[in-house]
């Protein structure tokens, strides 16, 4: 079968396949063109790179009682995202859907806040507004003339300072969730404020960069007990609040997740090559969107950008919008790359890609549920 060029379709899983293996397979293992499976995917599905094509989960009638996960493990899919991202009430005006509040920003990583506060916007939140050090403000406010902004006392470094505590405060009463830490820096003064915002915030937070490393070695003051709590490192900060390796991580993906958002309280969204999200109850759910060409600067701002716009829009099923926005970030990025190939995308061409994957994931979402009931 491998020396042959003729195409082939596996039927549940390519002969030789460990359908329980999360990692790379061993061993003798037939080449397939596409895979077809059955109610529900296999771990090797997911994690196993068993294809080079798609893999299509054909639907049997299998009740939905029946597909419980023993390794409290599951698949984003469109079925989660597209209520949603439904039609809205016609009656409905930009107060409807939420504002989102940016903290970020510093002299050399004024974009970084800006894409994150054009990511909400793009994503459907009714407002945005970017808290970032006065002198970057004109830089930040130029990127996308929809985007508020509010200048913030800074450090002589160009970061925030703790001056602006008390504005920042005010700033906050009435938003409906904060995205804190892209382009924030790890200036010493900045990661204290970093720290007080979070413990001061009754409002939902999204921390992401180095919002997150003002944390290392201070993980016992990042929980998510006083209001909902979703952090959104990549595998190297990951490590540094774990007090770990990225090899380490990496080599444990799942487990790190669960257990960091277990004893913290808080969601984990783990960045990379199968997205994950952790529940504070121990469920993971795995996203299977996304490609090589999102790594790239900015495309983690992006996704502050999205989950936190989601939220906005939905802060009474805020863990259903991290999925969703963890799910649409990545198909924006395949969508991207559809046309751009993975070497030449960049952050901002997902913000021109989430109309698309907006449209896609409803017509995925119908196109299941048509089958599921015909």
């Amino acid at each position: 079968m491998n020396a042959g060029t003729a195409p082939v379709v596996a039927v549940d899983i390519p002969s030789g396949a460990d359908a329980d293996v999360m990692g790379e397979q061993t061993g003798a293992i037939a080449r397939s063109d596409g895979i077809v499976t059955f109610t529900a995917p296999r771990p090797a599905h997911v994690f196993g790179g068993l294809t080079s094509g798609p893999t299509v989960i054909a639907p049997i009638g299998s009740p939905e009682e029946a597909m419980a996960s023993s390794l409290q493990l599951n698949l984003i899919t469109a079925r989660e995202v597209a209520p949603l991202i439904g039609p809205r009430p016609r009656s409905a005006n930009k107060g409807s859907f939420g504002h989102v509040l940016v903290i970020g920003g510093s002299l050399g990583k004024a974009g970084a806040a800006a894409m994150a506060g054009m990511s909400a916007l793009r994503v459907g939140a009714g407002l945005s507004t970017v808290a970032t050090p006065r002198s970057v403000l004109p830089t930040v406010a130029s990127f996308h003339p929809e985007v508020m902004t509010e200048p913030l006392e800074e450090t002589t470094e160009g970061t925030i300072s703790m001056r602006a505590l008390a504005h920042v405060g005010s700033l906050a009463r009435g938003k409906t969730v904060l995205a804190i830490g892209p382009g924030i820096s790890r200036i010493a003064e900045t990661s204290e404020f970093v720290r007080e915002i979070l413990r001061r915030s009754k409002a939902p937070v999204v921390l992401d960069a180095d919002g997150l490393n003002a944390f290392e070695g201070r993980t016992d003051e990042l929980s998510g007990k006083s209001r909902p709590l979703v952090i959104t490192p990549h595998p190297g900060e990951m490590a540094r609040l774990a007090g770990s390796t990225v090899q380490m991580v990496q080599r444990d993906r799942i487990n790190v997740a669960r257990t960091f958002a277990r004893e913290h309280r808080l969601m984990v969204v783990l960045k990379g090559h199968r997205t994950l999200v952790a529940h504070p109850e121990g469920v993971v759910w795995v996203n299977a969107t996304g490609n090589p060409g999102m790594a790239t600067g900015g495309t983690g701002d992006v996704l502050t950008g999205i989950v936190a716009g989601l939220i906005a829009q939905v802060p009474d099923r805020i863990f259903e919008a991290v999925l969703a926005a963890v799910h649409l970030h990545g198909l924006s990025g395949d969508i991207a790359c559809e046309s751009l190939g993975e070497h030449s995308l960049v952050a901002t061409d997902l913000l021109k890609t989430l109309p698309e994957a907006f449209c896609r994931t409803r017509g995925a979402a119908e196109k299941t549920f048509q089958e599921i009931h015909s």
